[in-house]
């Protein structure tokens, strides 16, 4: 189990939502426990993977594995790529289980849901987005909910977009946090900009993710399960 694993609550209202939802965001679980927050899956409408569901540097998947098979039983399970799914080894072997199992796949693709349309914009090699994708998923009418496992990819690609609210990971919240500052993130290097938290104008937020994944220890920065709430516009 995580230690440390708190709960981050954010409500989001909007005139395009037609009726309150409860999303549970479990990012960079890097195939950790995640007995814990089984209780919060159950609760919530859907459960929202944006990414590293697997961690790339260990030989077993075994708890990724097992994910697979019982967060389903709790909510539905959408879930899109990281960079751990794009690198590890076994990436073949893993998108078999994937694929067999109840979890829905949004590789750059996406889905309606109770009224909301999620999507999952996948982690590339190139690091550049698929802007066919995001052309086409712009035009969607429903509320758009975007998964985009990078934040880098996020303000490169998607910040400026039509897009209602963008969920993303990766950076770790920074992996040591001095007076709310990250020291590092992969793809942003030294002193991140975007580690964790709302951003944007409430438009995009940061999971520092549910378990550490890198192989330096996290300092003051937990790992969280963050809890969206979505509610149809006030008034």
């Amino acid at each position: 189990m995580a230690k440390q694993r708190v709960r981050v609550y954010h409500t989001i209202h909007s005139a395009k939502i037609s009726k309150p939802l409860t999303l549970a965001v479990a990012a960079d679980l890097h195939t950790g426990n995640f007995d814990d927050v089984m209780p919060d899956f159950r609760q919530a409408d859907a459960i929202l993977v944006p990414g590293d569901l697997v961690n790339r540097h260990r030989k077993t998947y075994a708890e990724a594995a097992r994910f697979l098979q019982e967060a389903p039983k709790a909510a539905p399970v959408f879930y899109s790529m990281g960079n751990h799914e794009r690198k590890c080894a076994y990436r073949r072997e893993w998108m078999e289980l994937v694929k067999k199992s109840e979890v829905i796949w949004l590789d750059d693709d996406s889905t309606l849901f109770e009224g909301i349309r999620i999507g999952g914009l996948s982690s590339q090699k190139s690091g550049i987005a698929n802007r066919d994708f995001l052309d086409q998923y712009e035009q969607e009418k429903e509320f758009k909910l975007l998964m985009c496992h990078h934040p880098e990819m996020w303000r490169d690609y998607v910040q400026g977009r039509d897009i209602d609210f963008t969920i993303c990971g990766h950076a770790h919240g920074g992996q040591v946090q001095i007076f709310g500052q990250g020291l590092y993130a992969p793809g942003q290097g030294f002193f991140p900009k975007l580690t964790h938290g709302v951003h944007d104008g409430g438009r995009m937020m940061i999971s520092r993710g549910m378990t550490n994944g890198a192989r330096a220890p996290r300092i003051n920065d937990p790992c969280e399960l963050i809890i969206l709430r979505l509610e149809p516009e006030k008034g």
